[in-house]
């Protein structure tokens, strides 16, 4: 299995398929098989790139919790590891946060960046305040309301049970992240990096509006944004085929195949 060393971290790692290189980002219950309806379908066009973060999946706990800023490095060890020159991130909830800030620090490496169902820890008054309200209504659900549809979790009761497991298979949770919210990017520091940016969201994601998230849009230069209707704060879970072909048409975009 492959490993490669992000300072003193070790780091998981997996990589299918060929052609030009997309990395996917898991959230904070996740890690790298939680995309396992989206390999099969971007592995016939793209290499795939799959990494655990530290404190995640296979890759090594951390004490006291991971710092969120290292995640950033845990990427970029893992594309230097898989000799891949640049690549499009993907990170799904706080998995965006590494994939943007790596535009900012090493714009050479990546080819865009796709924010599902996230704003990548952007930092703005307004977008915050949002963002904070859309929590606050959110904490008044249960968690799996959250993150999945009522219908979904009725209609797909095996499917909502290996989602909830998948987080049994990490070392951290979303509540011993370090400094998950400090010193994210401006929007004037996001447009300097000339990277694309796509903001892939759904209209029924409890978590994040999609008021929000063209607020968000909105402040940026080189962005667009794709808005799901029905599409719930873990699409990729809940609609992949829907997921997946979002994601392919900016890839389609950013690499012209």
């Amino acid at each position: 299995m492959p490993y490669t060393r992000s300072g003193d971290v070790s780091i998981y790692y997996e990589v299918h398929g060929s052609g030009p290189a997309i990395t996917l980002v898991h959230g904070s219950g996740g890690h790298h098989a939680a995309w396992w309806q989206q390999v099969p379908y971007l592995s016939q066009h793209y290499t795939v790139v799959l990494p655990d973060l530290r404190g995640f999946g296979l890759s090594d706990p951390v004490e006291g919790g991971p710092d969120s800023q290292e995640f950033v490095h845990d990427l970029l060890a893992v594309i230097d590891a898989a000799g891949i020159e640049k690549s499009v991130f993907l990170g799904q909830s706080i998995g965006a946060l590494p994939g943007l800030r790596l535009a900012l620090t090493h714009p050479d490496r990546v080819a865009g960046v796709v924010l599902a169902h996230s704003l990548g820890g952007i930092s703005d008054p307004e977008i915050k305040e949002r963002q904070l309200a859309n929590r606050a209504e959110a904490e008044k659900l249960p968690v799996i309301d959250r993150l999945l549809t009522k219908g979904f979790q009725e209609g797909n009761r095996e499917m909502t049970w290996l989602f909830r497991e998948q987080g049994t298979f990490n070392n951290a949770r979303m509540q011993d992240l370090r400094n998950l919210n400090a010193q994210g990017p401006t929007c004037a520091e996001i447009d300097a990096t000339g990277v694309p940016i796509h903001f892939l969201a759904g209209g029924k994601d409890a978590v994040l509006w999609p008021e929000t998230v063209k607020l968000a849009a909105s402040k940026l230069r080189n962005d667009t944004v794709s808005i799901v209707p029905d599409g719930p704060h873990s699409m990729y879970w809940e609609e992949p085929r829907v997921f997946n072909n979002e994601v392919h048409k900016f890839l389609v975009e950013v690499y012209g195949q």
